[in-house]
């Protein structure tokens, strides 16, 4: 579609030869009517030469005009940058150059606009550039957008070729990806999982293994041993089949981020990072995943019914990838009745928030509720920013009154965190970027140790 035209740096060099010879005139013995009819034909010959021009070009689109394809992944990732692949074809019998731009959503990256490109008669040239996004949710990306050079390279056409289409951002699962090599627990330890001891409770057999110096004696099995004439023992595994629910704050102080001008900061994307990566340990342990979400926008709830299967990760990603916080309050009793309504089997319940002192008689009530039927384990996000005021040194007056205001806030935090463990939660204190190691850790204690 052809939006407008604009002069070309071939244009204006003429232009401004033919105004720098003309003002050479101005210095010589011709009479002004001549110069001003020496100016007035030059304009028209430019006229015609122009319109000669648009003419040409426009007759050249009209019969064979640039079919362009854009090749786009299935989804992207906050942070992560993809290369995208545009496919210009020129189907017309002249050589077609210009510039290309990307228009995509604002909130995705293109540092590498324009992409220069210049195709032979017949063929096609393949552009590859980066973009990177940096907000999650569903993102459109327009019609690409040349500047087209016209056939006497006069002028610049402006033109939207191809479709608009859209992608969906996910937050960024490196981690996950991480996971889905793990065989071993000494390479869960270098991501920082640790192991819990295993009892012989709470565990289900899961085969007949050799006997290895080393292997409990109550687990040798006496019948098998007589019957195959070697040591065997009893191998068990974690107990599968177990539901793990999210119950995701999405309220106002979810909204924090320790560095604004990096967008994988912010702690409700951290969140769901970390959401994510225990969903996938759960799935591949066996166990089912489902989510809620509470203080959204109207209309903005989310609700993802447990599953089971690797496959049900994708499902949870596209149900959750688009969540945003909102500025209202957390409405703990109600999330915790909304969950007692819809699972009634006994779950790990996963509560993801940010709460403080005040919030401490609603949180309680609802952790009763949920501890009534449900083993729950509540993650509280740490603001970075809190230990750094603390730490800073006392090198203003105002410091001092800082340093005061953030000992006394994390003393009144620390001081609910020590009533809600008192009630019987189990609780996660941590900052954002460690919340994923942190709830994996937990998740695998509780269920080595038959605890959910």
């Amino acid at each position: 579609m052809l939006s407008s035209m604009l002069p070309s740096r071939t244009l204006i060099a003429v232009v401004a030869i033919l105004s720098g010879l003309l003002l050479m005139l101005e210095f010589t013995r011709l009479a002004q009517l001549t110069l001003m009819l020496i100016a007035v034909g030059a304009a028209i010959a430019l006229l015609a030469v122009l319109a000669a021009d648009v003419q040409r070009s426009t007759a050249d689109w009209q019969r064979a005009p640039l079919v362009l394809a854009r090749h786009l992944p299935y989804a992207f990732a906050v942070g992560e940058a993809v290369s995208i692949r545009v496919i210009i074809e020129n189907p017309g019998g002249v050589r077609r150059r210009g510039r290309y731009y990307e228009l995509a959503d604002p909130s995705i990256l293109t540092p590498g606009m324009p992409v220069r490109f210049a195709v032979p008669p017949g063929g096609r040239e393949t552009l590859v550039f980066d973009v990177k996004p940096t907000a999650r949710g569903v993102k459109s990306f327009e019609a690409g957008q040349i500047l087209l050079r016209s056939s006497l390279g006069l002028l610049d056409w402006n033109l939207k070729i191809g479709a608009a289409e859209s992608r969906r951002v996910y937050p960024e699962f490196k981690r996950q990806a991480a996971f889905a090599s793990l065989t071993t627990e000494r390479r869960l330890s270098e991501l920082g999982i640790r192991s819990a001891r295993r009892r012989g409770a709470g565990t289900e057999f899961d085969r007949l293994v050799e006997y290895r110096p080393g292997d409990s004696l109550r687990h040798i099995d006496g019948k098998a041993t007589r019957r195959y004439g070697r040591l065997l023992a009893r191998s068990f595994q974690d107990i599968r089949d177990e539901c793990v629910m999210f119950l995701l704050d999405c309220g106002n102080r979810m909204r924090a981020d320790d560095a604004q001008s990096d967008s994988s900061s912010a702690h409700f994307d951290q969140s769901l990072d970390a959401l994510m990566l225990l969903a996938f340990v759960a799935l591949s342990s066996g166990d089912a995943v489902g989510a809620l979400t509470f203080a959204t926008s109207a209309g903005g709830e989310k609700r993802f019914a447990p599953r089971k299967g690797r496959q049900s990760l994708n499902a949870l990603m596209a149900e959750f990838g688009d969540v945003e916080p909102a500025p209202v309050f957390s409405d703990y009793t109600g999330a915790a009745a909304e969950l007692m309504r819809r699972i009634s089997k006994r779950s790990l319940v996963v509560m993801i928030t940010n709460c403080r002192d005040e919030d401490f008689a609603e949180l309680a009530a609802a952790l009763r509720l949920l501890a009534s039927r449900h083993r729950v384990v509540v993650a509280n996000l740490r603001e970075d920013i809190v230990g750094r005021i603390a730490s800073q040194p006392l090198s203003r007056r105002e410091s001092v009154l800082e340093v005061a205001a953030a000992h006394e806030y994390r003393q009144r935090r620390e001081d609910m965190m020590s009533r809600l463990a008192a009630g019987g939660a189990v609780l996660i204190d941590c900052e954002p970027h460690a919340l994923g190691a942190e709830l994996v850790n937990r998740y695998m204690i509780l269920k080595r140790t038959g605890a959910i």
